[in-house]
């Protein structure tokens, strides 16, 4: 389904102006909470959450709207199942019409129910060919999503997949500049305080990283505190 079929009041220009303002978030975090306030107004709804991939792999909440919606994920997570896993492993959205009724997940089902959540909608989300993430849409009414409903939310969660890997890229790309420009002052320090060249310098902050078990970006942060904590001569 095309982005201008979709339901008539959300056409390809309000999914473009959803998608710069996301890319124009200043930091990850902010993306993510962009995402899920933008995902309720795009499909009509009472809670929305994010889970994602972290970096070991594992499937963790990263927002919520509330924290009822927040505990739920959590027990996905912990079951390894319910509609955000199955959304992941699955190219298709997944529909709940009625946890009260719903059997594919006996027990998350139900406790969706005794939070008032009775309608599910889940997409993944995906960077190339890889799901990385779900986002979850609950209703507190049975039967609030259709399939139209689920197509919107696909349409979204493809808008939502882009901004939320590029605000990840560029974040790593971000620390791994900051590391390596904290680095470099460290070696001036040791240079400058010890007469060594950038090699020894950098074998020096190498050591002090391994003998405090901590990562070569904290050892350099170390050494610039201490040279600006130490009086001018």
């Amino acid at each position: 389904m095309s982005e201008g079929a979709v339901r008539g009041e959300l056409g390809s220009g309000e999914f473009a102006a959803i998608a710069a303002a996301l890319h124009d978030a200043p930091d990850p975090e902010q993306t993510l909470e962009l995402v899920v306030e933008y995902a309720r107004q795009a499909v009509s709804c009472s809670d929305a959450t994010l889970v994602l991939l972290s970096g070991t792999g594992r499937l963790e909440p990263a927002v919520a709207t509330q924290e009822r919606v927040r505990e739920l994920e959590l027990l996905q997570v912990s079951l390894e199942d319910g509609p955000a896993v199955q959304a992941m492993q699955h190219r298709s959205a997944v529909l709940v019409g009625d946890t009260k009724d719903d059997s594919r997940w006996p027990h998350w089902s139900a406790s969706a129910a005794e939070r008032g959540l009775r309608s599910v909608v889940a997409v993944r989300l995906v960077a190339g060919e890889a799901p990385f993430g779900a986002l979850s849409l609950y209703g507190t009414e049975p039967d609030t999503f259709d399939e139209d409903d689920a197509a919107v939310a696909e349409i979204f969660a493809r808008h939502a997949s882009v901004a939320i890997a590029t605000a990840r890229d560029e974040a790593g790309l971000r620390r791994a500049m900051d590391a390596h420009h904290a680095v470099g002052l460290a070696q001036g320090v040791l240079m400058e305080r010890y007469g060594l060249d950038a090699d020894r310098a950098f074998a020096v902050l190498s050591r002090l990283s391994q003998r405090n078990r901590i990562k070569l970006r904290e050892g350099a942060d170390q050494v610039i505190a201490t040279a600006r904590q130490s009086p001018e001569p």
